[in-house]
């Protein structure tokens, strides 16, 4: 008791002592009053296009103890993370990792890795991630072409074939969940085609992957990559990716070093054990403990078996869409075939302020509803189903709640 009572007595005169010494900081820059303060977040429904909630499972993964970022439990836990994104991508690609970044970093280690001054990438742009691709393939040196679409609306196989055969491409880019207007790309007969055509074909499945099916293998996907943040339901800041055999290749035949270190897949592919006759090595130090929220995300997909988990966004989706109709509301995108599953659309009706509808739902019930973004801003609210969220219960709530705001500010319907 003695040793215990004077422990308390120390510890209390450190933190007194440390008190005093930073009144007495001459530093001209003080402690923000703010750090003091205890760090208070609400729960809140994230129904927006991302990111998701992410379960108490995951959060508990993440807390785990942090190792060093080369022991053997790490390596294994990044062996776990390559066999799950496999899983989830439906690849049997061996260069396959996770980017210690969130999904604009895949987007961009597709250019890095892919392009360089003399390559030529068309970009299929029907909303704000065809913008961005243009802007990122551009920066690379790259000759960029794109094909464009109708907002809200996506591209035809044919469409496709005639802009690959005009330009002659080296890399097709196209984005499977088009999140900023809503719109599903059909992925079927796309990589055939342009492998009959010598050119590759590179996938965005950040708003997608899980909530959409899809088999990377069997469509002769060559790059695909995703977010952690949607349907994986895990926090954001890592990104599966993986590259085809085709896509290897193409990278060992380049005639520069990639623009960027981090996103180098020679050195990434090192790191995570890729190439057959390398050994892992140091690149950077992977953030450990995201990598054990992404690792018990993946192991939750596998557990569900994804087929299921395809199920269930379809079926949180149509209860979703049926209740936007109930409402009297309309879809941005027309054809119901075209519409996102995880990500949906819908009007803002004249003379309503989508943000005024957006804020009621914040405030009364902490569920988030986003407005439109690129091409869609200012004309739509986005409402997203992903992961954990994607269940008829979480839907009822956040229809439960956008019904009251619509009549907040007086819609009829």
């Amino acid at each position: 008791m003695l040793v215990g009572n004077l422990s308390r007595t120390i510890n209390l005169s450190f933190k007194l002592g440390l008190r005093q010494l930073r009144r007495m900081s001459s530093l001209p820059v003080p402690p923000p009053p703010s750090l003091a303060e205890g760090l208070k977040i609400p729960q809140k429904i994230l129904a927006g296009p991302g990111p998701s909630n992410v379960s108490e499972r995951v959060l508990q993964a993440h807390a785990l103890p942090t190792i060093g970022h080369l022991h053997p439990e790490f390596c294994k836990v990044m062996d776990d993370i390559k066999a799950g994104t496999q899983y989830i991508f439906q690849t049997k690609n061996a260069m396959t990792l996770a980017l210690s970044a969130t999904g604009h970093a895949g987007m961009e280690c597709v250019m890095t890795n892919m392009l360089e001054p003399g390559r030529t990438i068309l970009i299929a742009n029907n909303g704000i991630w065809g913008v961005r691709s243009k802007d990122m393939a551009e920066r690379q040196g790259a000759t960029v072409k794109e094909v464009t679409a109708e907002t809200g609306s996506n591209f035809t196989l044919a469409e496709l074939e005639a802009a690959v055969k005009e330009y002659k491409p080296d890399i097709l880019f196209v984005t499977h969940g088009e999140s900023s207007t809503g719109v599903v790309q059909p992925l079927e007969g796309i990589g055939a085609m342009c492998h009959a055509n010598n050119c590759l074909f590179a996938v965005d499945t950040v708003a997608s992957l899980g909530g959409v099916p899809l088999k990377a293998d069997e469509l002769d996907i060559d790059v695909i990559y995703t977010g952690s943040q949607k349907v994986l339901g895990v926090p954001p800041g890592t990104a599966p990716i993986s590259f085809s055999q085709r896509a290897v290749d193409s990278f060992k035949s380049r005639t520069r070093k990639p623009t960027s270190f981090y996103l180098d897949l020679d050195w990434l592919g090192e790191y995570w054990n890729c190439w057959p006759d390398k050994g892992r090595i140091y690149h950077h130090t992977g953030p450990v403990n995201a990598m054990y929220a992404l690792r018990e995300g993946l192991a939750i997909v596998a557990e569900e078996g994804l087929e299921n988990c395809w199920r269930r966004h379809r079926l949180c989706a149509d209860r979703l869409h049926e209740g936007i109709q109930e409402l009297g509301l309309e879809f941005f995108v027309a054809d119901p075939d075209k519409r996102l599953p995880t990500v949906s659309t819908i009007m803002v009706p004249e003379g309503v302020k989508w943000n005024e509808v957006t804020a009621y739902c914040m405030k009364n019930d902490l569920v988030e509803i986003a407005g439109g973004l690129g091409p869609s801003a200012g004309k739509v609210w986005r409402i997203g189903v992903m992961g954990n969220n994607a269940s008829i219960k979480v839907v009822n709530q956040v229809l439960d709640s956008f019904g009251r705001a619509l009549a907040s500010v007086g819609w009829k319907k």
